[in-house]
């Protein structure tokens, strides 16, 4: 079986139809009505009052949130088994503001080598220039991120599977070196969602989701999400609001709608992907397929192990091809586009090109990267869509072929 046990599921389904409601506070709305606004009025100076917290003595006003935030915030807390979840405008928001929130200058920020671009890219571009130590460790090697903490060691940042190249991490062992460090352990939980990793259960104080991406489930809206244990909150909540990052209304609408069916395409995101990537696996144009959930996978143990599900994210290494032959396959294909993002109903596929950057960990040099998003659509339609545009990129190189290959490059 490839898949873990999800007898999960049944009750996920119900939790996610209910999570987050209260219609008897909206006139009955089953759902949480859009609320817009900056200003909250208050009859009396004893309500006025009453509404400030401890440390926001402003927390009345439209920024620090709404129900319709509140409905979803406590939502994916609870989805994650957290203290208290806070929403950005995207995700890297949500990344960069728990790692902004837990750092000062003189800290020690290990990172996992193969954390998503962006991410990386604030890390050597913004922390590095506030003075914060940027270090990267394998991904796969417990004992390599052990030699690298330092005293100063404040955060380790963990991202499993890895972007791009889908590198699983021991969540707990290296959790639990954190800790014995005194260092706390963010991780980016995008790809698993709250369904199918539970980061308070293996060790993760900070877990971030991008989400634009399953959460919001259509590719029509900008959202990120953090949940924190106690420990890790108060510091999640002063970045943000020292920030003053605010999630739009109409976004955080949209997530809420797309939390509901979270269970029923995450399902079929997962079947979608396996089946796909087993059927790459036998293609002649394919080197490697890196989907966690194929029992070829290194870290195939891990994933079965710690998860509960798979998404539709995965790569593929193809077998060394020219220009026109990467051209030809992209040409061809009908199904799945060529975009960023993932996580939508849509497929999508993605020339990974450079190669991401690495620092401990050699990215994949064998041939083109690719990385593949399983959408909702019949999979059967899917395998052959992408077995047709690898089969007519192998053969673009004869002579019949090249004149063509030519017109996709210049025309």
């Amino acid at each position: 079986m490839i898949a873990p046990d999800h007898h999960t599921l049944p009750e996920l389904h119900t939790q996610l139809a209910h999570l987050g409601r209260a219609p008897a506070e909206h006139a009955g709305m089953v759902n949480v009505p859009v609320y817009r606004g900056s200003t909250i009025l208050s009859e009396t100076l004893e309500e006025w009052e009453s509404r400030k917290s401890e440390g926001n003595p402003m927390a009345s006003y439209g920024r620090f949130g709404s129900p319709l935030t509140r409905a979803l915030e406590s939502a994916v807390c609870e989805l994650e088994g957290g203290f208290r979840s806070i929403l950005f405008p995207s995700g890297l928001s949500a990344c960069t503001h728990a790692l902004l929130g837990l750092l000062e200058g003189g800290d020690h920020l290990l990172m996992s080598d193969s954390v998503y671009g962006p991410t990386r890219l604030f890390a050597e571009q913004v922390l590095r220039r506030l003075g914060i130590q940027v270090e990267y460790f394998n991904p796969m090697e417990v004992a390599d991120m052990a030699r690298r903490v330092r005293p100063n060691t404040r955060v380790v940042y963990l991202e499993s599977p890895g972007s791009m190249t889908f590198e699983m991490q021991d969540i707990p062992a290296l959790a639990d070196i954190a800790h014995r460090a005194g260092a706390l352990v963010v991780l980016d939980n995008t790809w698993a969602t709250p369904l199918f990793f539970k980061p308070f259960e293996h060790g993760v104080d900070i877990s971030v989701h991008a989400a634009t991406k399953y959460i919001v489930g259509h590719s029509d809206a900008l959202l990120g999400v953090a949940t924190a244990n106690e420990r890790a909150w108060p510091a999640l909540q002063s970045s943000a609001h020292h920030f003053g990052e605010t999630a739009g209304p109409d976004d955080i609408y949209l997530a809420l709608r797309g939390l509901r069916t979270l269970a029923v395409r995450m399902q079929r995101h997962w079947e979608n992907g396996v089946r796909l990537a087993q059927s790459l696996q036998r293609h002649a144009a394919v080197q490697r397929v890196m989907h966690p959930a194929l029992p070829s996978h290194p870290g195939h143990a891990l994933w079965k192990r710690d998860f509960s599900g798979a998404s539709g994210l995965f790569g593929v290494v193809l077998q060394p091809m020219t220009r026109p032959q990467l051209s030809m396959l992209f040409q061809r294909l009908r199904l799945f586009g060529i975009g960023l993002s993932w996580g939508g109903y849509e497929s999508l596929a993605l020339l990974v090109d450079p190669a991401p950057a690495r620092s401990s960990l050699a990215a994949p040099s064998e041939g083109p990267l690719l990385r593949i998003h399983a959408g909702l659509e019949c999979v059967e339609d899917l395998i052959a869509d992408m077995g047709q545009a690898l089969d007519a990129a192998l053969q673009v190189g004869t002579a019949g072929d090249l004149s063509l290959a030519e017109e996709v490059l210049h025309g």
